[in-house]
């Protein structure tokens, strides 16, 4: 029991970093649905993993994800794919993440991104890198000082990459909800 409230004490402290990485937000909670700019939205989302289809492709299934109803396409981000080994990073082709947010938000679409480190979808290691598991004292999902400094140094990358390209909802771009999960 003692682990689960760690896990969960972790796992909000990183969301309350996360959103306080962001600029005010203009996406709020009124107790009966998500507003965002002043209006209470309904939200339909559906989830497209970037890194199981081509960037010729994408386009193409996000278009058919609005025609089909959605407002919010949901992602994970995939630690293993963008960082194959420690501080050398990978963006391109299929794991352009940076690319696959400006498709989604070309069709009008919001971004629910899913930063990780933890992706439950099938993936190889739970998206978390192979070399992580040889860091010296590394205990996987838990209040681990080496699992919380390597998850840090990720999820700072992302959240500063997505600031950079002005992706945010608050910076004009699509994504209303960032999460964690450890």
């Amino acid at each position: 029991m003692e682990n689960f409230l760690r896990r969960k004490f972790l796992m909000l402290l990183l969301l309350l970093w996360v959103c306080l990485c962001a600029v005010t937000a203009t996406v709020t909670y009124d107790h009966k649905a998500i507003v965002i700019n002043g209006h209470r939205k309904i939200l339909i989302s559906g989830s497209i993993h970037y890194p199981r289809s081509t960037p010729q492709m994408w386009p193409e299934l996000i278009q058919k994800a609005k025609d089909g109803g959605l407002d919010v396409i949901q992602t994970y981000v995939f630690w293993n794919g963008h960082e194959p080994t420690p501080g050398k990073y990978y963006f391109e082709d299929r794991y352009d993440l940076v690319k696959f947010i400006k498709v989604v938000h070309q069709a009008g679409l919001y971004v629910h991104l899913r930063i990780g480190p933890f992706v439950c979808a099938e993936w190889n290691f739970g998206g978390f890198p192979v070399w992580l598991k040889y860091v010296p004292g590394i205990a996987f999902r838990t209040d681990n000082e080496p699992f919380k400094a390597a998850m840090q140094n990720f999820t700072e990358k992302i959240v500063s990459m997505m600031k950079a390209e002005k992706l945010f909802q608050t910076q004009g771009g699509p994504i209303i909800l960032s999460q964690a999960r450890i």
